[in-house]
C-alpha cells in the first residue's frame, strides 16, 4: 500500500489564543498514538506531563516527553489525547485514529471518515448487562 500520510491540525485546547498549526502526518497505525517533534510541542506550549519510555521501529529504547493536551483535528473530526515528543515530523497513530472513527482508503493512500458513520463519529463500547427487578411487575429485566 505504501505510506499513508494526513492534512490534520494540532491545538493547544488550554490557550485558545494560540493558533493552531496546520500539518501533514504520516499516518501509521502500528502506533499507538501521536508523536510529534519538539518545535511543535514548543509553538504549541504543551506542558510536559511526565516521561515515557518508547520503542522505535530499530527497536532502541529512548526516553521521550509526553505532553499535552493536544487536539487533533481532521476534517469536521477532533479528539484530545496526550503526544510522545520524538522525530523530525508528525506521525498519527491508532488511538486517535479511532477515537476520531477516521479510516484509511488504501487506493488514495490516505485517511477518511469512516463510511458507515459519515456524519457522526461512532465507537464501539462495552454493554453493561444489568439485571433489575420492575416494582410493579415480578419480572426481571435486562438492560
Amino acid at each position: 500500500m505504501g505510506l499513508v500520510h494526513a492534512d490534520i491540525e494540532l491545538a493547544n485546547p488550554k490557550d485558545s489564543s494560540l493558533k493552531p498549526l496546520s500539518v501533514r502526518a504520516l499516518v501509521d497505525t502500528g502506533a499507538m498514538t501521536i508523536c510529534i517533534p519538539e518545535h511543535i510541542a514548543l509553538q504549541l506550549q504543551l506542558e510536559e506531563i511526565e516521561s515515557r519510555e518508547v520503542t522505535t521501529a530499530d527497536e532502541r529504547s529512548h526516553i521521550v516527553p509526553y505532553v499535552g493536551p493536544i487536539q487533533i483535528r481532521f476534517g469536521s473530526r477532533t479528539c484530545f489525547t496526550g503526544a510522545l515528543v520524538i522525530g523530525n515530523s508528525v506521525l498519527i497513530g491508532a488511538v486517535p485514529m479511532e477515537d476520531m472513527d477516521l479510516v484509511i482508503s488504501p487506493s488514495g493512500k490516505s485517511i477518511t471518515v469512516n463510511p458507515r458513520s459519515p456524519n457522526i463519529p461512532s465507537a464501539v463500547v462495552k454493554r453493561t448487562h444489568r439485571t433489575h427487578r420492575c416494582r410493579n411487575h415480578r419480572r426481571y429485566l435486562s438492560g
